[in-house]
């Protein structure tokens, strides 16, 4: 089969790099494999392939998909309506609510809204539609309403989009991925091992400067009664939301209930870095395991 590997130009990383060289290595196993970038001849040069593994995180996640399903081309990953909902953590929140799943008590300030008074302290105060940690640092988690007003003033003027302050779970940390159908092992990030005067959550440059230093247990060592409720909310999620072929889930523990805090409907697959590497890892799969299995599910359940 002829499959394109799609990538953004404008955020290349070393990160980016190592996937998009490694998820065609993997593809080019069983299939002949070639890069494209998303740019101005995107739509030319995508017809003559005949699926697509999609890597294009930019653009809120979802002109690659909107464009592929106007073409009938198969693609991995979910579609433009289930990343809008997922990159926008409010809606993400809203719809984990109807359908019972537990997220965090919230409230939103639009951009030149102040801040009203509100009855849940600490709080932590992100933007709504960024990802990858941004917006997120040491003065994002809140204890007082002075604190709050300066945080949530902070998102409007860089971001020019509304405040999404949330409860904060003062509590442990996971990250729970599905794929194929199938929940994978539950990853637990430990921040105790940072340096002294780290924040203890996944602020920007917790993730990006201090992975090597954060600690991953997966499987995470909870009870089964935990790991059976984790799951089955996840896969409940993961319907909801009407995702495909993989994502990954962040929650937090208060005392020993879970609250899932957002979802990732495009979760980066860097080698040997990624939390759902390291969860296919811990089930007993290769890189390369993973990501056929992955393009073997989209092209199966692909909507033509």
């Amino acid at each position: 089969m002829r499959v394109a590997v799609v990538y953004d130009l404008d955020n290349l990383d070393d990160e980016r790099n190592r996937m998009i060289e490694a998820v065609c290595e993997a593809l080019s196993k069983e299939h002949s494999v070639e890069k494209i970038p998303f740019g101005d001849d995107f739509v030319e040069r995508v017809r003559s392939f005949e699926a697509v593994f999609n890597l294009s995180t930019s653009h809120l996640q979802m002109h690659v998909p909107a464009v592929l399903d106007v073409l009938k081309i198969p693609y991995t990953g979910s579609s433009a309506l289930a990343h809008a909902l997922c990159t926008d953590k409010v809606i993400t929140k809203i719809v984990l609510q109807h359908y019972g799943i537990p997220t965090p008590r919230f409230v939103i300030f639009q951009p030149g809204e102040e801040p009203a008074s509100i009855d849940f302290f600490p709080a932590i105060v992100k933007p709504t539609r960024q990802g990858s940690a941004k917006g997120i640092n040491v003065d994002s988690v809140v204890a007082d309403e002075q604190a709050l007003k300066k945080a949530v003033k902070r998102v409007h003027a860089l971001f020019k989009e509304p405040a999404l302050v949330e409860e904060f779970i003062d509590g442990r940390e996971f990250s729970v991925g599905i794929l194929a159908g199938r929940v994978l092992p539950i990853l637990e990030i430990d921040f105790s091992t940072l340096p002294e005067g780290i924040e203890r959550f996944y602020s920007y440059r917790v993730k990006h400067f201090f992975g090597e230093q954060t600690r991953y247990i997966c499987p995470a060592e909870i009870s089964k009664d935990l790991k059976m409720e984790i799951e089955r909310y996840a896969m409940k999620a993961f319907c909801a939301l009407n995702l495909r072929n993989y994502a990954r889930m962040d929650l937090r523990l208060k005392g020993n209930e879970p609250y899932f805090l957002e979802v990732n409907s495009l979760p980066m697959l860097t080698p040997n870095y990624s939390d759902v590497v390291k969860m296919a890892q811990a089930a007993g799969l290769s890189y390369e395991e993973l990501i056929l299995e992955i393009f073997n599910d989209a092209v199966k359940t692909a909507v033509r």
